[in-house]
């Protein structure tokens, strides 16, 4: 008996930490403060209290949780470690131990103590804290493990094959093994008496490293694209850099270069300020020339040559950090910077071949000169293509020419109410990299205090997704037209890098030769090759089931898209309908292996759809759906799509570069829009 009196009093101990923890017993209805309650009741008040005060608990703890997680699955937020960095504060300020003695304890395992300062920092954030009675197993031997544990208070005995190997202190950080991959524990771990442990789980430590990498990859790439010696290069090559890059620390007064030593270093401030003093034939003592900021550099000759340096660089800030390269490593993971030179002159010639081939290069010339912030003083608005949440696309003309462009209005107020900043520039990063004849071309951006604008390629075809409600559904020869040119707009998003994610009709234009291009890259990402991404983000109908679980998702979310995509074509339905999101994501977790078909659906399209559809196997997206493709798109001329020389069966008849009668009536737009001066859309 008195051994379960202490088991439960631990527990409920417990319970007082996790609820005071996640302010459970707070703002959770009129019920008495947890002061005036006694002691014992105050656990069970909530049940006491019948089903509907319970059930009103219950909702509230889910809402929480699901909060968090919804917070978690928003792009780039990272979200998750700050309500892990609350709880973990909460219980701390409860059993007064202080963060110090945790990282204490990390910092004196071997292993632990080889990760960076700012993965410790936020390990400690996360961990939280289990109370184990006197002969209590903290680890049984064999079993699988989970956790990193951090003893704070209380002694422990480690048994192995029965033997007793020895005794751990507080202080002790154990179990690290756990963290890295799943595997059984090699020993027993026994509380000799009460002890006080922290924990961390090996799925919360994989999620700060991917998390913190992923965010520290993505801060270097930023400051690199803002180096003018670097300025132009594919993003395959930013990457090598990126890998080349180490962080260096510096004081305030700290020397990093002195006038006339050599150097082979190359810096970029990251954080802090440095002052540059050089010396002169007018004074004994060298003077200040300037001051350097976060994304400013210095050094970049020494990645050329053996360098003299020609000026001092001195730490203005204490905390001062810079991205550091030597030419060695910057040589072996780039090439040289003359080989660098080479490739990026070469680069930029492709594409310029590739525009003068389009005939595109003097539009560019042209509205490369317009002014950034008065799109209209240079624009004429023909008529309006598109409207919805986010503001209106219209058909504009270059004032005194017959040139036609897209013009995609956004309400920047509308952007940060719904948090999507990120999307936009994402959106015009991935565009201003495309060029291919199967997705829609951009040609630049303006901005005022009201909307940001991208000035787009005007596709006279009309939308796809009003021809096809208009035709009810498309014969085999007209959908198999519109999914090769989705294929090769996929094959050259992914070639790059580059997952779509918001694949439908709806997001498909025609051109005046009738050929299908791919529009609206705000959900587009550039994840790499061989990498995923977590966002939940796309259309309900079209969402494949890793990102309705959060599984991470790769181009395979495209691929699926595309099954989709060709159900509607050739039904003129989507393949999963419901009345709400959560009955489409229910339908398609289900999987579509028990779904009839409609018989207007030959034998070799409904293959190829569940098999793009069955999203266990994409890992043979290149055999077995390129075998499907094979079957169903028998003598299709590839070959001939690529280089436009087949005549389109939804070429439509445009009179000129102003003829919009291929699109809806949109009605004009009345609606004040309200300014936006935060200043997010600076470099836009």
């Amino acid at each position: 008996l008195h051994q379960l009196q202490k088991e439960l009093e631990a527990k409920i101990s417990q319970i007082d930490k996790l609820q005071d923890a996640i302010g459970y017993t707070h703002d959770l209805g009129h019920s008495p403060p947890l002061a005036r309650v006694p002691h014992h009741s105050r656990r069970f008040s909530v049940i006491n209290q019948g089903p509907s005060q319970f059930h009103r608990v219950a909702v509230e703890v889910h809402r929480r949780l699901r909060a968090k997680e919804g917070v978690s699955a928003e792009p780039n937020s990272g979200s998750f470690l700050p309500s892990c960095l609350s709880l973990r504060k909460a219980a701390v300020n409860f059993c007064n131990l202080s963060t110090k003695f945790i990282n204490d304890a990390i910092m004196n395992n071997d292993f632990l103590n080889k990760l960076e300062p700012q993965h410790m920092n936020q390990m400690v954030d996360c961990m939280f804290e289990n109370v184990y009675t006197e002969g209590q197993l903290v680890i049984r031997e064999g079993e699988p493990g989970n956790y990193l544990y951090v003893l704070s208070e209380g002694l422990l005995e480690v048994i192995q094959n029965g033997k007793l190997l020895g005794e751990m202190h507080a202080g002790t950080a154990f179990g690290e093994l756990a963290i890295l991959y799943n595997c059984k524990r090699t020993a027993t771990v026994k509380a000799l008496s009460e002890a006080h442990i922290w924990a961390l789980d090996r799925q919360m430590f994989q999620t700060i490293m991917r998390q913190t990498t992923q965010a520290r990859h993505e801060e270097y790439f930023s400051f690199l694209r803002s180096v003018s010696l670097l300025q132009g290069l594919p993003e395959q090559k930013l990457a090598k850099i990126v890998d080349c890059l180490e962080v260096d620390y510096f004081e305030k007064g700290e020397y990093i270069i002195r006038e006339g030593e050599e150097g082979n270093t190359f810096f970029i401030i990251s954080k802090g300020e440095v002052i540059v003093t050089q010396s002169t034939e007018a004074s004994a003592e060298p003077q200040e020339i300037k001051t350097l900021g976060v994304g400013d550099y210095f050094g970049e000759k020494a990645l050329i040559s053996e360098d003299v340096r020609s000026a001092n660089i001195i730490c203005n800030k204490n905390g001062t950090h810079c991205l550091v390269v030597d030419r060695e490593n910057f040589n072996q993971m780039v090439g040289t910077y003359e080989e660098l030179q080479s490739y990026l002159k070469e680069y930029q010639m492709i594409k310029l071949h590739k525009c003068i081939k389009n005939g595109t290069i003097n539009i560019f010339l042209k509205v490369a000169l317009l002014s950034a912030h008065r799109p209209f003083q240079h624009l004429d608005i023909i008529a309006t293509l598109g409207m919805g949440g986010f503001g209106r696309v219209e058909l504009v003309k270059l004032k005194d020419e017959d040139v036609t462009f897209a013009l995609k209005c956004i309400k920047k107020k509308h952007i940060v109410d719904t948090r999507q900043q990120e999307h936009i520039y994402s959106e015009k990063t991935i565009l201003q990299q495309t060029n291919s004849a199967f997705i829609i071309r951009f040609f630049r951006t303006f901005r005022d205090d009201k909307f940001v604008y991208m000035l787009l390629e005007a596709c006279l075809g009309g939308e796809l997704w009003s021809l096809l409600r208009d035709m009810s559904y498309f014969d085999d020869p007209t959908a198999m037209f519109c999914t090769g040119c989705v294929l090769e707009a996929f094959d050259y998003l992914h070639a790059m890098g580059i997952v779509y994610r918001d694949l439908k009709p709806e997001n498909l234009l025609l051109d005046a030769r009738g050929y299908v291009k791919l529009a609206d890259f705000g959900f587009a990402k550039k994840i790499g090759l061989g990498k995923k991404t977590w966002t939940f983000c796309g259309t309900p109908e079209y969402v494949a089931p890793e990102v309705i679980m959060n599984k991470g998702h790769d181009f395979g979310a495209d691929c699926w898209a595309l099954g989709v995509l060709i159900f509607e074509l050739l039904t003129g339905n989507p393949l999963f309908l419901g009345s709400d999101p959560i009955k489409i994501y229910t339908m398609v977790l289900h999987g579509i292996d028990k779904m009839d078909f409609p018989k207007k659906i030959g034998k070799r399209p409904d293959d190829l759809i569940r098999r793009l559809c069955k999203y266990k196997d994409k890992s043979d997206y290149n055999i077995g759906i390129r075998l499907c493709l094979q079957k169903w798109f028998q003598g299709f001329s590839w070959l001939g799509l690529r280089h436009q020389q087949l005549l389109s069966p939804l070429k439509r008849e445009v009179k000129g570069p102003m003829d919009n009668s291929h699109f809806d009536i949109f009605p004009p737009d009345t609606e004040k829009t309200p300014d936006e001066l935060s200043g997010w859309d600076k470099d836009f």
